[in-house]
């Protein structure tokens, strides 16, 4: 039989083993976000249902198909990851100063960074599988790494460095996950506390050049929030503020008095970035814990798939995935509670963004389908 006949297949899964925890969390999360949004601003829920329509549709194919079957385009994967994010900073529209979204008309626009992370999780899941065994070695992980930059580096160049750092952070992970020794961990570790302290110090230099003026702004602002309370910090305070006067059950969903997030105009693009705030006002406590305990049921149902699977290449695609929607979630909650210095970051399968939300199911198709073949060996 051909290798792709017998790889490429819908026929060959038992329904039983199919992950409906996964599937069930999912429904409800997106649900949820949906109302959420609705109660945010008017206008974008008709957006995002039909966002989550075409999602379940690419979720449930991608489900069946044999991720190692996709694995063999790793190639043209990642020319087609590189391709779009060259051409966005080259085609794209300009919002703000940066160039990260393409423009699709009355539908919106569409953001490669989000598609690029799911794509890219396939191409460092390839590249590690094919040097398990050298994976310890310098040379392995600046060959590796050196591959992997490239997109990053495009993707800072938007600039969108919030977006970078989920990269990094999926890196860090799957790298980890793919048998990095104790050892060499232990060596990055004490060469990166002088590296970062040397970073913090520079970045509030007036000669810097790693970040531009907004991004510095928000880390300062951060770091002396009473030097920046009317401009940028502004936008997080207002956000605290909001979340604590829910306290334990919330105004009630839909509340647009004035004294409101919404009612007040107090927090920009509610619906996107700082949908914790709406959640935590409107819901309460209760309804935060509720959103908390969904991303983190999403988290581990990812992770003991990875556990389970049945090959290292599942175990590193589940564990990107995991480690994609575990980042995104605890920075943009970090952010909205003033936690975190300010940078957008959608909270997963709650925002709006129709980019974020396919690129998020796409991921959990393969995560599934990974958990439908952990019989196999």
């Amino acid at each position: 039989m051909n290798l792709y006949e017998d790889r490429f297949t819908f026929l060959n899964y038992n329904l039983k083993k199919y992950n409906w925890r996964l599937l069930i969390l999912i429904i409800l999360t997106t649900t949820f976000g949906l109302f959420v949004i609705e109660s945010a601003a008017n206008g974008y829920a008709r957006k995002q249902f039909l966002g989550m329509i075409i999602g379940f549709i690419a979720m449930i194919i991608v489900s069946f198909i044999d991720y190692n079957f996709i694995l063999q385009f790793h190639l043209p994967i990642y020319l087609a990851a590189v391709g779009m994010l060259v051409a966005v900073l080259l085609f794209g529209v300009n919002v703000n100063g940066a160039r990260r979204w393409f423009a699709l008309g009355s539908f919106g626009t569409i953001q490669p960074s989000e598609f690029a992370k799911i794509m890219m999780i396939l191409v460092l899941t390839h590249l590690i599988v094919e040097r398990k065994d050298r994976i310890s070695q310098l040379r392995t992980l600046i060959l590796i790494g050196i591959i992997y930059i490239i997109p990053v580096f495009l993707i800072y160049k938007e600039p969108n460095m919030s977006t970078t750092l989920v990269y990094l952070f999926i890196f860090i992970m799957m790298i980890f996950c793919g048998g990095l020794s104790y050892r060499f961990i232990a060596r990055v570790f004490l060469f990166a506390v002088p590296v970062i302290t040397f970073l913090v110090w520079y970045i509030q230099q007036p000669f810097q050049i790693l970040l531009h003026g907004y991004q510095l702004n928000r880390i300062l602002a951060f770091l002396n929030p009473s030097d920046y309370q009317q401009t940028t910090a502004n936008q997080q305070y207002n956000s605290v503020m909001a979340i604590g006067s829910g306290m334990i059950t919330g105004k009630g969903y839909n509340n647009n008095t004035f004294t409101s997030v919404k009612g007040g105009n107090f927090i920009s693009e509610q619906q996107t970035d700082f949908i914790f705030s709406v959640i935590g006002e409107e819901l309460g406590f209760i309804g935060s814990c509720i959103t908390i305990l969904l991303l983190a049921l999403i988290v581990y149902e990812c992770l003991k798939v990875a556990r389970n699977a049945s090959s290292m290449s599942g175990r590193l695609i589940a564990c990107g995935v995991a480690s994609m929607i575990a980042f995104q979630s605890f920075v943009n909650i970090g952010v909205a509670t003033n936690l975190l210095p300010n940078t957008g970051l959608p909270l997963p399968f709650i925002s709006y963004g129709l980019s974020s939300l396919l690129a998020n199911m796409v991921g959990i198709g393969l995560v599934i389908n990974i958990d439908l073949q952990k019989g196999r060996r």
